[in-house]
């Protein structure tokens, strides 16, 4: 997950406690998705580049892939620009591919391209499965960024403690899946592999957990907020 300010005014509603008490409305979770995958022209972008290098790698040399996958992912983030619409998947993308692609030019070895990425994934995995560990599961404060404008009420319910500890738990155990399966292939030099693999190890398991993460916590929400409602009645 990723911090970002999702939108508001959606026609699903769930509800999100206030300061006040008062129910806030939740975007609906198609809605959320989409903010955190920045849609689906978002998630297309963001792989472009990688696929850029992958390709021209395979039927030309390094540093002409790096200079193509880097070169890509700097039209993409200008075109985002220039269109007004929203930079940060693509700012982000567009970091990973630079340091990747200073990495392999310096060591003149394809595969250090993904070795940031690699790292990044151990780091995540490590501070999610840490945090969970000490009781301040980092998925539940990255939710309050992202969907609760700040709050944290959470900390003082037990039962979104418990949600929010064993999804932490959950993104965890996949992120180092993940990122163990691209170690194995970058130990055993297999570049090409490495590559298909960082394609269908990125997006496809990060919406899945972000849809499940996403549907419990609002199923959790709702049925906090009808249970009182159903003893007060």
């Amino acid at each position: 997950m990723t911090a970002g300010q999702p939108r508001t005014g959606s026609t699903e509603h769930g509800s999100d406690p206030g300061h006040d008490g008062s129910e806030k409305t939740l975007p609906s979770l198609t809605e959320q998705m989409a903010e955190q995958l920045g849609g689906w022209r978002g998630m297309v972008e963001a792989s472009i580049p990688v696929l850029v290098f992958v390709v021209v790698n395979i039927i030309g040399e390094l540093r002409p892939a790096l200079i193509a996958a880097l070169a890509v992912a700097v039209a993409i983030a200008g075109l985002r620009l220039a269109q007004g619409r929203p930079i940060r998947h693509a700012v982000n993308g567009l970091v990973g591919i630079a340091v990747g692609a200073l990495i392999a030019w310096r060591t003149g070895n394809e595969r250090d391209f993904y070795l940031p990425g690699i790292i990044y994934g151990y780091a995540y995995g490590a501070a999610l499965l840490g945090s969970a560990v000490i009781r301040q599961p980092l998925v539940g404060w990255i939710w309050s960024i992202i969907a609760a404008g700040g709050r944290h009420e959470w900390r003082q319910n037990r039962r979104l403690v418990r949600t929010f500890t064993w999804l932490t738990v959950l993104w965890g155990v996949v992120w180092i899946i993940k990122v163990g399966v691209q170690h194995v292939l970058w130990v055993a030099n297999l570049e090409t592999a490495l590559g298909a693999a960082r394609l269908l190890l990125g997006y496809p398991p990060y919406a899945l957990l972000l849809l499940i993460t996403i549907w419990v916590v609002r199923r959790v929400h709702r049925q906090e907020v009808t249970v009182p409602a159903a003893v007060t009645g």
